[in-house]
């Protein structure tokens, strides 16, 4: 019986060690699948995109400290207007260089957002244009929030200060597919042409980036996206912000003021052949600059035709006459929004006469709060800035025709029109010119000659201004 018990406890120790090595070892094996899981769901996190571990827990989701406080900062992001329909896949790094000024850049870089969102890509900062006839030396960081801009678009794309180090390496070594895009294209244009190349390469650069796609025939969503960066991601420095701020709290405090967007600047004239009121000498130099920029295409130029058909910016002396038609009130502030006009005091005499409380700046910030916008051309800040403040309340913004008034001025100047026949003429015709809503033209085949969708976003504006009326 002993003899038969011993044997019965000896079997039933080898059991129980047999149980506890499988019990170890189903343990050791799920420690391990769970180890797996946490690496890899950390490893797929940037591949991924933003949208699909949001919401795990945090020992899964590290965070740095400093984008926590950052965020802590950011306001209330709109919800997201483009739902995935799919779940994010990297397929990709996207690099783009802006050319053009500030604003020319700000809406390239609303449209490269876009198109990294619908390859599924991941954007990379955009780089600043530092070698065109501005020479600024300014990096994105340096004019917008660069954390915010990251982390507001965060539910839409996946975007990153700079490439991983592998694929950096690469770039730095010149080792890049880099080309520029068609301009005004489709976004299938770029499923079908530019994400093939990406999907090859693993990163594409687009070396230029102004008007790359299309004003029109965009989904609602898209269009809505394009609002979003402009009017929501990309904010300027909070130190730009708070000078912005202050700005206009100076301004405020002396009474109501007019931005006027003089843009009338050397390389605008230069660009246009425009020389009205320029003597022998500017013009010279004028010509020597457009010929001193092979991507100028447009060489011979017959400035006086331009103006006749409304192609010319409106020289200060003529901006002061129609101010003055207008009867825009002598005690306003004039804050000139643009660089250094051409001509200097000389060419700034008249409008100091008339408007003594005169001001020179060029601000963004500032032309969206002024109680009245005037742009003297068509440039690509009075465009975005007229957009924003239609986005603001279609805010009063007197749009020139510019056509129509150097008609009118130079029947005013040879005697053909009183005052009171030229101020009743000005009027009139700018009755219905004030900013208020208009349909976006649409001109099929020639986009250039249709309305830039930053001018007139009617996609993202407030519904409660009624019915947009035809343009």
């Amino acid at each position: 019986m002993r003899g038969g018990g011993g044997g019965g406890g000896e079997r039933m120790n080898k059991l129980k060690k047999g149980s506890r090595m499988k019990l170890w070892i189903i343990r050791a094996a799920i420690s391990v699948l769970l180890w797996t899981c946490i690496v890899r769901l950390t490893s797929l996190r940037e591949t991924w995109g933003p949208s699909v571990l949001k919401g795990c827990p945090s020992c899964f989701c590290h965070q740095d400290s400093s984008v926590s406080a950052i965020e802590d900062k950011v306001p209330s992001v709109p919800a997201r207007v483009i739902p995935p329909k799919w779940v994010y896949k990297n397929n990709g790094y996207l690099m783009v260089s802006c050319n053009g000024g500030l604003n020319q850049m700000r809406a390239a870089i609303c449209d490269m957002v876009t198109i990294a969102r619908y390859l599924n890509v991941t954007l990379i900062v955009p780089e600043l244009d530092k070698i065109s006839f501005w020479a600024d030396p300014s990096e994105f960081q340096d004019i917008f929030d660069v954390n915010h801009f990251i982390t507001s678009l965060r539910d839409e794309v996946w975007i990153l200060k700079e490439l991983p180090p592998r694929l950096k390496r690469r770039v730095e070594m010149r080792i890049v597919y880099s080309m520029p895009p068609i301009s005004w294209s489709e976004l299938s244009y770029y499923h079908n042409q530019i994400l093939p190349l990406i999907r090859k390469y693993k990163v594409v650069h687009l070396n230029r980036t102004d008007a790359r796609l299309a004003n029109n025939g965009q989904s609602l969503d898209v269009q809505k996206l394009r609002c979003r960066v402009n009017f929501n991601a990309l904010r300027f420095t909070p130190q730009i912000e708070e000078l912005g701020k202050r700005v206009v709290k100076l301004l405020r405090q002396n009474g109501p003021f007019i931005v006027l967007h003089l843009l009338y600047e050397m390389d605008m004239l230069a660009f246009s052949g425009c020389n009205q009121g320029c003597n022998d000498e500017e013009v010279d130099e004028l010509t020597r600059m457009r010929y001193a920029y092979p991507w100028w295409k447009e060489k011979i130029i017959n400035s006086d035709l331009k103006r006749k058909y409304g192609l010319c910016p409106l020289t200060p002396e003529e901006t002061t006459l129609i101010l003055r038609a207008l009867d825009i009130d002598n005690s306003y502030q004039i804050y000139i929004a643009a660089g250094e006009i051409y001509g200097g005091k000389r060419r700034l005499a008249d409008l100091a006469a008339a408007y003594p409380k005169l001001m020179a700046a060029l601000d963004y910030l500032v032309s969206l709060e002024s109680d009245i916008f005037i742009p003297t051309y068509d440039g690509n800040m009075a465009k975005v800035v007229q957009g924003h403040r239609r986005h603001l309340g279609f805010k009063q913004t007197i749009l020139l025709d510019r056509r129509l008034l150097v008609d009118l001025i130079d029947q005013y100047n040879n005697g053909s029109l009183s005052w009171d026949e030229f101020s009743d003429a000005v009027k009139k015709s700018h009755e219905n010119r004030k900013g208020q809503p208009t349909k976006r033209s649409v001109i099929p085949d020639r986009p250039k000659e249709e309305d830039y969708f930053y001018y007139n976003p009617e996609e993202c504006l407030r519904q409660q201004y009624g019915q947009l009326s035809s343009s």
